[in-house]
């Protein structure tokens, strides 16, 4: 076992605490610097002895406190479309992680041609671009240095921030924060024992929307407005009073990777599925996919970010054949790393999902006058 995957176990530990061995205890020792760097950059940012840089246009951050799949991407394309029919001219920055585009600023798309693979400009930026049809994508490690590419060269009137929470050099009129239902705080350590990149409680005080996604599958309500207490595994209990709703993420198509035929959802009833990930949380994946009525036979979990070789989809293919599956299914951001690649002899398809936030009119409503009065 690698460190990777040894830190991976510790993350989804039920209790914060339980294990006490060398390996957990050094990492505990790395979080207490780790937090100690984390409390004073912000403290300075506070304090205004590091200042924000203001760019003129609107800017819109979606982030969250933990390393993980919590649905920042499903979200900015979400929000993307939102003001894109709004009227408004909006542009995606992102880190590009993962993307072997290494210039101060990498143009993902210019809004009108996708100009990077997935290879060179990162799985989420070329989903996002893909999604999102005539609204540029930009990455680059200097979010001030990429928002004024897009504001001087494409004409954008409002960025977002694809997990900018912590990025607090530039300065963002709402902050739109997401949390996991079932686990918002993972096992109440900071990085590396845990997946925090801040102590929550002071994080969320920068929070104008908080929006709670994953778990309970089958709600559909949003929370109200107004004070709220969230107790998280950590023991850490946070009185907020900004609005809170509801992500959920919406399976929408079944899409054929040969041909890009799509399938009704129905399809998967029944099915015995062979399935494979490589994102933040692959079990949210399996969730999805077995409540859409799959028989998952085989489930293939692999770190975020993947970057798939003939090798492993050699073995994904073996694999789906030993068990009998009918079919091979893994996500969209997947899938845009398998094109280039030879196909395999098992049916294999890709679902699509999307993010909706509920109540939507409330929250489309808050965005909008947010942008108005920012």
């Amino acid at each position: 076992m690698n460190v990777r995957e040894r830190c991976r176990r510790l993350w989804e530990d039920p209790g914060p605490r339980k294990d006490r061995s060398p390996f957990a205890l050094l990492l505990e020792v790395f979080s207490l610097f780790y937090r100690v760097g984390v409390v004073l950059r912000n403290d300075f940012y506070d304090r205004e002895l590091f200042r924000s840089v203001r760019l003129p246009c609107r800017v819109i951050s979606v982030g969250n406190v933990t390393a993980g799949g919590t649905g920042k991407t499903p979200m900015v394309i979400l929000l993307a479309r939102l003001l894109k029919d709004l009227g408004y001219r909006p542009a995606v920055l992102s880190r590009g992680y993962g993307g072997k585009g290494k210039a101060p600023v990498n143009i993902v798309s210019d809004g009108a041609s996708i100009l990077m693979s997935p290879l060179e400009g990162g799985d989420e930026p070329v989903l996002i671009a893909r999604s999102v049809p005539g609204i540029p994508v930009l990455t680059g490690s200097d979010r001030c240095l990429t928002g004024r590419n897009a504001i001087e060269r494409m004409g954008a009137d409002v960025l977002i921030l694809d997990d900018g929470f912590q990025h607090r050099r530039l300065f963002r009129d709402i902050n739109i924060v997401l949390l996991d239902s079932d686990r918002p705080w993972g096992n109440g350590f900071l990085l590396p024992r845990g997946p925090l990149r801040e102590p929550p409680t002071r994080a969320l005080r920068r929070a104008d929307i908080v929006i709670r996604t994953g778990g309970m599958h089958n709600r559909t309500s949003g929370e109200a407005a107004g004070t709220q207490v969230e107790t998280g595994d950590s023991g850490a209990v946070l009185l907020r009073s900004s609005p809170i709703f509801r992500g959920i993420h919406q399976p929408c198509a079944l899409i054929s990777l040969d041909g890009g035929r799509k399938m009704d959802l129905q399809y998967l009833a029944g099915e015995r599925i062979c399935a494979f990930a490589g994102i933040g949380v692959p079990e949210q994946f399996r969730k999805t996919l077995e409540s859409l009525g799959a028989e998952i036979v085989e489930f293939l979990a692999y770190p975020d970010h993947h970057r798939y070789d003939s090798s492993d989809l050699a073995f994904i293919e073996r694999t789906a054949k030993e068990a009998r599956a009918e079919m091979i299914v893994t996500t969209e951001k997947d899938e845009i790393k398998l094109a280039p690649m030879e196909k395999l002899a098992v049916p294999t398809c890709f679902l699509s999902i999307e993010m909706r936030v509920e109540p939507q009119k409330t929250f489309e409503h808050l965005v909008l006058e947010r942008m108005k009065d920012g």
